[in-house]
């Protein structure tokens, strides 16, 4: 029976969920690759089931987003701000990993239910925590052993060749051999896929596609150029995607609801925006001598904010920090709004007489995280316009850049949610009410602990 013998076939809605995540393929995109007859697949199911536009989270990296889908709650209650966070107390920062991950995932509340899982290739899932199932971590996954539970699974993945992910270095060395490779990781998570797919007694299943996400980094400006020499290749990337997708969905011989997403969006990068400099060259932000690696690094007796990728500003408050300089209270709300105005009137000139604003939209922190870890959110967070990425780096001497190796940045507001049945439209779709419905799905007890909607019928 063929991918519309699928779709049409009735049967009794399956407490079983298989997730596939294309990470940062934007709703704009999907729209259009459909449309073109790239996604004859995904059209398909979109057109008996839904697809929507979905808003992630602020910021809109993939640790954060793909951890607070994985956990169901906001950063304010997982803990992951950013894919780099401040140690409690101090200056220095660290790479967040499974391991700092302060709420129970999904299938984690699925496993205290004795529900099964399979997640293969998820950011964020490194090292591979146990499960009741089996998981292969994804972005940032280094060692093969580490990122798989159980270990039985490492000497098979090895056999085959398995890519825990890209040399993106050969996205600008060797471009030709960064697109096999995009193409030979993906032969090689289909095979993962399809393999615990028939062999796991699985009731949520989470499949996710990361290439997309390398691929928009280097080559957007291919997409938007269709006399680009990889403009077809950046096609062919996705009509190959679009396959394992039809591939997947007829294994699952409708036993399963079938449900797509991307993390966050993606669009056209214009220039880099470097909100440390902008800080020190307004009085914000010194450093202490000629080294400035890092926000380590600063003055904090003549700092009083800082920043981290990608637009999260922290003031440097006594009793937070060891060395404070604000006094909370008045003075602490008042360099906030100062702050606030000043940044949304950063400009970025485009011409003569023309510019165009980088700030969207300034949140305070209450804002955005509600929960135990809120204290240790930063205190502004910027939303970009269109075209400025925000960034964090210390040893810029200028505040905007157009020179670097990406031509596409991350979105907030362009993701996708896709199912193969009607979804009833909430509006304003957030990333959260995608992990609310897996829940609702599946049945699970633990829904009264996760936030965010329902979008299928019941």
């Amino acid at each position: 029976m063929g991918i519309l013998g699928r779709i049409f076939k009735k049967e009794a809605a399956p407490k079983r969920v298989f997730l596939m995540g294309l990470d940062g393929t934007p709703w704009g995109l999907f729209q259009s690759l459909c449309s073109q007859g790239v996604f004859k697949n995904f059209a398909q199911i979109a057109a008996q089931g839904s697809v929507l536009k979905m808003s992630t989270t602020v910021p809109e990296v993939s640790s954060v987003a793909w951890t607070t889908f994985m956990t169901g709650v906001n950063p304010g209650r997982h803990g992951v701000f950013g894919f780099v966070d401040l140690k409690p107390g101090s200056y220095s920062t660290f790479f967040p990993n499974s391991t700092h991950v302060r709420s129970p995932t999904l299938w984690q509340c699925l496993g205290k239910e004795g529900r099964r899982s399979v997640v293969v290739n998820m950011p964020s899932t490194y090292p591979a925590q146990e499960i009741d199932g089996s998981l292969i971590a994804g972005f940032v996954a280094i060692d093969l052993e580490k990122a798989t539970y159980p270990k039985s699974l490492v000497p098979w993945l090895r056999q085959i060749g398995y890519r825990l992910d890209v040399d993106a270095a050969l996205a600008r060395q060797n471009p030709d051999r960064f697109f096999e490779e995009l193409h030979i990781s993906l032969e090689k998570g289909e095979e993962v896929f399809l393999r615990l797919m028939r062999e796991e007694n699985w009731d949520f299943f989470a499949a996710v596609v990361t290439g997309t996400d390398r691929l928009h980094h280097f080559f957007w400006d291919a997409w938007e150029d269709a006399s680009s020499p990889y403009h077809s290749r950046f096609l062919e990337y996705y009509s190959k995607v679009d396959e394992l997708a039809g591939r997947l969905y007829e294994a699952l011989n409708g036993r399963a609801v079938f449900l797509a997403l991307s993390d966050h969006g993606f669009g056209r990068l214009r220039r880099d925006v470097y909100l440390n400099r902008w800080l020190e060259e307004n009085g914000y932000l010194a450093f202490a001598g000629a080294k400035r690696d890092s926000v380590a690094d600063i003055d904090p007796a003549r700092t009083r904010a800082f920043c981290l990728d990608p637009g999260r500003i922290y003031v440097n408050l006594k009793r937070r920090f060891p060395q404070g300089s604000v006094l909370p209270g008045r003075e602490y709300e008042q360099l906030l709004d100062e702050l606030t105005s000043r940044l949304a009137g950063l400009c970025y000139e485009t011409g003569p007489g023309k510019s165009e604003k980088v700030l969207r939209r300034v949140f305070r922190k209450e804002e955005l995280f509600r929960g135990p870890f809120e204290s240790a959110a930063p205190d502004l967070v910027l939303l970009a316009n269109p075209g400025s990425n925000l960034k964090g780096a210390t040893t810029r001497t200028q505040i905007f850049d157009t020179e670097g190796p990406f031509t596409g940045m991350h979105t907030q507001d362009d993701a996708f949610f896709l199912s193969d049945r009607p979804a009833k439209d909430p509006g304003n779709l957030h990333i959260l009410d995608a992990s609310h419905t897996v829940l609702a799905v599946l049945g699970s007890p633990s829904l009264s602990s996760v936030e965010g909607r329902m979008v299928l019928p019941d």
